[in-house]
């Protein structure tokens, strides 16, 4: 009488690959006021300055435009980000959308800044009559637009160093070398999925890394660059009006061009290495190799570490070992680093003569 075939159990290996934060409907929502905010005050100022023919107001309603367009961007893609999480069409969820999304906005700044730049060139170059008074309410008003965007930009982020991601899944993948069978065994035999991973203390302590939420930044970014312009713009538009100083405005308008082009090269440099899946500093490598290599034995062979959500990292481990320990073991050691989320282990029998003579 043949035995009743053997079932396995995946229900505690079976998880979501979703990395986001509890405070990401929040910063949404913010994201979503902002843009509106601006909207209003583009077609405000449009309307206006073309009801009064004032250059000054036209010139900052389509300004407003190009930071609704960045903000709006940003807000659609937090949007679908959370759309998409629990998918199976995207590895670990939606967040790169949102770290596309904060790539476009830096390279809009970067944009905004030549453009900056190129229009202060040419009036140094040639300079020409300003109605410093007008100017000076059109800043005003630019400013009292920016404080209230970044007072709901800084409430929506309040939670940024204190939202946890869910709940921690590892994989534990035992690979021994001395077996031939066709499903993969720990060191002593037993099968390396024959328990539960035990619950992570540390999975929801707050990550000891910074808050990498690049879109919610880039779009922080595009509010502060416009409001260090209307502040700079104030102050040297009222020293020309005072002084007649008429070089002090395109002067600032460089040095604030400069500012806003290294807050972009900034945003981009940290969502391409997203991107491209560049492993975060060595710190957290380091990290992992050293808890993982605390006995006399293991050692690390293959290591890969990655971002994949706003405070969460993958890592996979390869260990060799002449005496292997259950891949739970090895995966226990790293239970302090709560950055790590997502936790892939291989654990080898080292092939060389000390591993054949602990055979």
């Amino acid at each position: 009488m043949s035995a009743t075939p053997h079932r396995h159990d995946l229900r505690p290996f079976v998880h979501a690959h979703a990395f986001g934060d509890a405070a990401a409907p929040k910063r949404e929502l913010a994201l979503w006021w902002v843009t509106g905010i601006t909207l209003v005050t583009m077609v405000l100022e449009l309307v206006v300055g073309y009801w009064s023919g004032s250059l000054a107001l036209v010139a900052d309603g389509w300004h407003m435009g190009t930071h609704a367009l960045a903000l709006g961007g940003a807000a659609l893609a937090a949007h679908l980000s959370r759309r998409v999480h629990g998918s199976e069409r995207f590895a670990f969820g939606g967040w790169k959308i949102e770290v596309l999304s904060a790539y476009s906005s830096g390279l809009l700044l970067l944009a905004v800044s030549v453009w900056i730049a190129i229009d202060a060139i040419g009036a140094l170059w040639s300079p020409h009559p300003i109605a410093y008074l007008q100017a000076i309410v059109v800043a005003v008003i630019g400013l009292m637009v920016n404080a209230a965007c970044a007072w709901l930009l800084t409430r929506g982020g309040q939670a940024h160093g204190h939202a946890h991601g869910p709940q921690a899944h590892d994989h534990a993948h035992a690979h021994d070398a001395a077996h031939a069978h066709g499903h993969d065994h720990a060191h002593d035999g037993s099968p390396a999925h024959d328990a539960a991973p035990p619950a992570r203390a540390a999975a929801h302590r707050p990550s000891a890394h910074v808050h990498h939420d690049h879109n919610y930044r880039a779009a922080t970014l595009h509010v502060l660059a416009d409001a260090l312009t209307s502040v700079m713009a104030i102050v040297a538009l009222a020293g020309g009006m005072v002084w007649g100083w008429r070089w002090l405005d395109p002067l600032v308008a460089l040095a604030g061009g400069a500012l806003i082009a290294h807050w972009a090269l900034g945003v981009l440099r940290d969502a391409a290495r997203c991107l491209v899946d560049a492993s975060p500093d060595l710190e957290l490598r380091n990290a992992v190799r050293g808890a993982i290599e605390t006995d006399d034995d293991a050692r690390v062979a293959d290591l890969h570490v990655w971002q994949v959500g706003p405070t969460a990292w993958s890592a996979v481990v390869s260990i060799v070992a002449d005496r292997p320990l259950a891949p739970e073991t090895y995966r226990a050691r790293l239970h302090a680093l709560a950055g790590l989320q997502h936790v892939t282990i291989e654990v080898h029998q080292c092939r060389g003569e000390a591993g054949a003579s602990h055979r």
